[in-house]
This record gives structure tokens, C-alpha cells and sequence, in this order.
């Protein structure tokens, strides 16, 4: 069995004296996991960084073995994702979700989609806004996807501010005003009318949104605890867009 694909480095593990298990979100494969022969060589440390992209050949006599890796550089932006808490924060919650969806399962867009968030990790706003967009898709790959494209009593798409926490839907001023403590905030970014700035308030918002649905829908049923890396990406993004507002509001 072989194949070759390019992939995003999401996590390496020890294994043995000399090797290491590389996991990686691959473009056609999913996250896929590999033993990487001589992968803790001094060669070889600055390539197996959570963030680059390689490419990748997997060979193994089985398609459910582990298998071996050959990887090569294709864009080594580890260095450059250390240097920043959002950065850094911002791989390793990633990962984990990724690591929420079945190992092997294609999902080319969110690879498309991880690429594309860590080329723009030095840009707070954009990050946290693409951060939000890519835990919405992960919920709707696993199913539970939100319904944000019009009001759930209307059926209109100007005026969306709420989401019903019963839903998922997006709900118009108008018609959720007489809940409205009951609903939660719909960022104007995450509406079909999607306004291009994003403020310290629209992210914290789009968070607590994404992060409500994912504890519902996916941490709560499996028993499992919000991977610690993400409150450090949420905290981090809106400390640095915080201080980007600063000379704005003087």
C-alpha cells in the first residue's frame, strides 16, 4: 500500500530511541498518523513542527497498519507560529479538533481551511473569525451544523442577530426580540451579509456561539473536556485585538 498526498503537521509523539509518530491533516486522506524512521534526528526536528505543510508518501503492507512516512518540506511557518500566543495557542486547538472527526475521514475543505488560518495566525481579527468559521464546520461535519443563511420564523435574511440555543438557527431582531434574553448573539461576520470588521465583542460573541454548540452537541455527550488550548486561543486573540481597538477609541 502506498500513497501520496500533502498534509499539515498536527501533532508528533515519541516513539522508540530514534522515531517519532507524525499525525497530519492531509489534503485527500483526513488526519492521518505514520512512523517517521530517524524523525527525532537533528535534521529532521525543525520539519516535524506543528504548522508546516509537507509533502507526504505513506507506505505499508496493510492499509490499517501504521505505516511509514517520507516527509517532505513544503512550508516550514513553525518558527513563525512560536512567536505569538494566538499563534501558538491557535495550532494546538486546531488539532484537537481535528482530532474529534473519525482518523481517515476525508475532509479536504478543512484541511483547505487550516492551510489557510495559519498563514494569516499574525492577524488576530482575521484569525479569530476563520478560528470560529473552522469550529462551525468541524460541528457540521460531525452533523450538527448551524443553520445561519436566514431567520428560523421568517425565513428573511436582513436584520439576523440572534441564534436560538434550542436550534441553532439564526433568528431576526424583530422576531426574537420577545426572547431575546434567551437567545444567543449572532456576530454580524457569521451573517449572509457579513460585515468585514470584527470587533473585540463580535469575537467574544462568536466564541461563546461556537463554543456553546460544540460543549452541547460534542464535548458533553462523549464525556470529554474542552481541550485547554482553545481558552488560551480565545484569550489571546481578544487580548491582541483589544489592544489593535486601543488607539481607535482614544
Amino acid at each position: 500500500m502506498q500513497w501520496q498526498d500533502e498534509g499539515i503537521i498536527i501533532g508528533v509523539k515519541r516513539h522508540g530511541e530514534t522515531s517519532v509518530v507524525v499525525e497530519l491533516m492531509t489534503r485527500s486522506k483526513g488526519r492521518h498518523l505514520g512512523l517517521v524512521r530517524g524523525g527525532r534526528s537533528r535534521s529532521m526536528q525543525p520539519v516535524l513542527q506543528a504548522g508546516n505543510r509537507v509533502e507526504a508518501v505513506w507506505r505499508a503492507r496493510l492499509d490499517e497498519h501504521l505505516g511509514d512516512y517520507r516527509l517532505e518540506p513544503l512550508q516550514l511557518r513553525a518558527a513563525r507560529l512560536m512567536e505569538s500566543a494566538t499563534a501558538l495557542y491557535g495550532v494546538q486547538a486546531m488539532g484537537a479538533l481535528l482530532r474529534l472527526l473519525p482518523e481517515r475521514d476525508p475532509h479536504p475543505h478543512l484541511f483547505e481551511a487550516l492551510d489557510l488560518i495559519l498563514d494569516h495566525m499574525d492577524d488576530p481579527r482575521g484569525a479569530g473569525a476563520l478560528f470560529v468559521r473552522f469550529e462551525l464546520a468541524v460541528l457540521n461535519d460531525l452533523g450538527f451544523g448551524l443553520d445561519l443563511s436566514e431567520c428560523a420564523a421568517t425565513g428573511r435574511r436582513e436584520q439576523l442577530v440572534y441564534v436560538s440555543p434550542k436550534s441553532g438557527r439564526a433568528v431576526s431582531r424583530e422576531a426574537g426580540a420577545p426572547w431575546a434574553d434567551r437567545m444567543l448573539p449572532l456576530p454580524a461576520f457569521l451573517t449572509p451579509q457579513a460585515e468585514p470588521s470584527v470587533s473585540v465583542q463580535d469575537l467574544s460573541d462568536a466564541f461563546r456561539l461556537s463554543g456553546f454548540f460544540m460543549h452541547r452537541h460534542v464535548y458533553e455527550p462523549r464525556g470529554i473536556a474542552e481541550n485547554a488550548a482553545r481558552d488560551g486561543f480565545v484569550q489571546a486573540a481578544l487580548k491582541a485585538v483589544g489592544r489593535l481597538q486601543e488607539p481607535a477609541e482614544e
